[in-house]
């Protein structure tokens, strides 16, 4: 089984890319299942219209982030879809799940979504301890594991690939929205890298129109946000599923234009 991770799709400019070029790359890698994060797909916060844009292009399931709360769609879209889930680590109190099983070719993929703690500024739980308690609950119910951890610091996110290293099958970092380069297949055989990368305008700094935060920069003074448009990039990685052992055997980045 082919996994496509689709790295933090930024504002409209994303989203469009996102549905120009996904079937082509589905088709061209042989992909079975596609994950993407789409926290950003409105700059802050996921709305329906964006949500149902992304399935009609091809995504099978939504993980989220630090701005899962930044539009109020995202409470109906809990209620209503099974496929979206935002970080398991947030409090049991708030709304949405942060763990789904879903099918693909016969096999049954456990979905985690984590959030990191370093400089991430949102109240959260431990998500080692978050990430050992949905893996527990899961076990029983999947084939494999896959988790999305949307965090700041490689360091915490290199931490995360030892402790999760016989227990998930991939493990993704999303946040940065600078593609790493350090894909791997660990020793016992789960696939990872520190992040995807961004989805969304080139000409940009992570996604934010260069004006704005070269001003930021230069001034001290903040400024409001807005999204670039214009040539865009999709990027993300591919994660290959040995359909008989279920632990991944090799990792591809990709960086679609």
């Amino acid at each position: 089984m082919n996994i496509l991770a689709i790295g933090d799709i930024f504002g409209q400019c994303g989203v469009e890319h996102t549905s120009f070029v996904l079937q082509s790359l589905l088709a061209e890698e042989n992909i079975d299942f596609c994950i993407a994060n789409a926290e950003n797909t409105s700059g802050t916060g996921i709305t329906r219209r964006d949500y149902d844009e992304l399935t009609d292009a091809g995504v099978d399931a939504f993980t989220l982030g630090n701005h899962t709360f930044g539009k109020k769609d995202v409470l109906s879209l809990f209620e209503s879809e099974s496929n979206i889930i935002r970080p398991a680590n947030y409090s049991a109190a708030a709304p949405g799940k942060g763990s789904v099983v879903l099918s693909c070719k016969g096999k049954k993929i456990g979905l985690i979504n984590l959030m990191g703690r370093v400089d991430i500024g949102v109240a959260l739980d431990c998500p080692f301890a978050a990430a050992d308690r949905e893996i527990e609950a899961l076990k029983e119910k999947c084939d494999f594991v896959v988790v999305d951890f949307h965090a700041e610091a490689t360091s915490e996110k290199i931490a995360m690939r030892y402790h999760l290293d016989s227990k998930a099958s991939v493990l993704f970092g999303t946040h940065t929205h600078v593609q790493t380069a350090d894909e791997m297949v660990t020793p016992s055989g789960m696939g990872y890298i520190t992040d995807l990368g961004m989805t969304g305008a080139e000409d940009s700094v992570l996604g934010v129109k260069k004006e704005i935060i070269l001003k930021r920069f230069t001034t001290g003074v903040p400024q409001k946000f807005e999204y670039a448009t214009g040539r865009a990039k999709l990027c993300g990685a591919v994660f290959a599923i040995d359909d008989t052992t279920n632990r991944c055997t090799a990792v591809k980045r990709i960086n679609v234009r």
